[in-house]
């Protein structure tokens, strides 16, 4: 067995998003050193709005970040559905719901809410920036990783907190590739910055047979817009690096698409945050294997049908750091994330009534259908459905742990 003498750190996080950033800022007010690896050159900021809502607000209550939070939240009225002409055809304002509607009281850019996390973890956490885990190799004492760019490092506890690709679970769970359940639909995401499309404050949704989707809705700097589209497909293949032919796909997919899609497509040719994905949940039995742990969209991804997985990455990050408050034994302390998150997690998970074919429909019939049942949305018996999804963000007893007490050194054994 090799010989340990220390650990470099005694938790190496992979993956500065708004899961691995919030688990270092948690892990050391439990006294753990934390070091964080991202294969980025810096933060990555920007991206799309996040809903800050339920026990992942009460989490950065917690931090003491939530006013901060609030400072930088995008202005938004609400949800709108809309027709070819742009005509309303449903909607759902900001305060419906108590404010936990499909458009949050609090909705933040992704990287604004990463970027508030990673500097409330800073000079605490040590950061690797542009760097990724290449191999890893657990033992009695600990893990021994490799990195592109960086020598080796020892830790005692490996986070994978890398996303629903991540690459921490294809390493440390092999056997587990077909964690990831496709739901048969795919999506981009970017920022349009020189267009003349008008939302009138509105985050707003057309739907065109065939199961396209394409939305605008605005960022938090002036004229900016906040654009995606998604499609309806079988599984297809396409190149992850290739920018170029992702956008060819989608213009191919959208050819001839009314409304503001034309405008939509012109400015994702400029964009320079666009992102293409397959819209994926990530099962797994387990989250943990011996010294290395899954974290947000790694370990159980619930896709962004539900508007759920911030409240999972913020929830689960303060689950995990919690528990290793209770027990320096990291077996247990695993053993107890899972069991407190697991019921959590497989109600995030539970899609929306309809699920993909409600986001997306295929017909014109179908989407008919959508914009009444959003028209009733407010109102019994709908009211009713509609408030059980977005109350799941609360549907979890949070933990009260003892992040107070005095610093526990350094490299302690667990």
């Amino acid at each position: 067995m090799q010989q340990f003498s220390g650990p470099d750190t005694d938790v190496l996080i992979s993956g500065a998003g708004i899961a691995g950033s919030a688990a270092a800022y948690w892990l050391t007010r439990a006294g753990l050193s934390v070091t964080v690896v991202e294969r980025h050159p810096e933060p990555r900021r920007g991206g799309q709005a996040v809903d800050l809502r339920g026990a992942g607000r009460t989490v950065v209550e917690r931090m003491g970040l939530l006013e901060d939070a609030r400072q930088i939240a995008v202005d938004q009225a609400g949800f709108q559905l809309v027709g070819p002409s742009g005509r309303p055809l449903g909607r759902i304002g900001v305060d419906a719901f108590g404010g936990e509607g499909l458009v949050s009281e609090i909705e933040i850019l992704r990287g604004d809410l990463a970027e508030l996390l990673y500097r409330s973890t800073v000079p605490q956490t040590e950061y690797i920036f542009d760097d990724t885990i290449t191999a890893i190799a657990q033992d009695d004492d600990g893990v021994t990783v490799s990195f592109e760019n960086s020598a080796p490092r020892r830790c005692r506890l490996l986070i994978g907190a890398d996303g629903s690709h991540s690459v921490v679970r294809r390493l440390a769970f092999p056997d587990e590739q077909d964690a990831v359940h496709p739901l048969g639909c795919y999506n981009a995401w970017f920022t349009i910055t020189d267009s003349d499309i008008e939302t009138d404050g509105w985050f707003q949704m057309f739907n065109a047979p065939g199961g396209l989707v394409a939305g605008v809705r605005p960022g938090r700097e002036p004229g900016e817009i906040k654009a995606s589209l998604s499609f309806r497909s079988e599984p297809i293949s396409y190149d992850r690096r290739d920018v170029a032919g992702q956008q060819a796909l989608l213009r191919r997919r959208f050819a001839g698409t009314g409304w503001k899609v034309p405008q939509i497509l012109d400015g994702m040719r400029r964009a320079d945050d666009f992102y293409f994905d397959s819209i994926d949940q990530i099962q797994l039995e387990s989250w943990h294997r011996g010294r290395v742990a899954l974290l947000g969209d790694a370990g159980y991804c619930p896709t962004s049908l539900t508007g759920l997985g911030t409240s999972l990455a913020l929830v689960g990050a303060y689950v995990l750091a919690g528990e290793f408050c209770r027990t320096d034994d990291q077996r247990t302390a695993l053993s107890r994330y899972q069991s407190i998150m697991r019921p959590y997690v497989a109600q995030a998970q539970q899609l929306p009534p309809g699920g993909v074919s409600g986001y997306a429909p295929n017909t014109a019939l179908m989407i008919r259908l959508r914009s009444l049942s959003m028209t009733a949305s407010t109102r019994w018996p709908l009211r009713a459905i509609f408030a059980a999804q977005f109350h799941k963000a609360d549907a979890i007893d949070l933990p009260s742990y003892d992040f107070t007490a005095p610093a526990r050194p350094a490299q302690r054994s667990f």
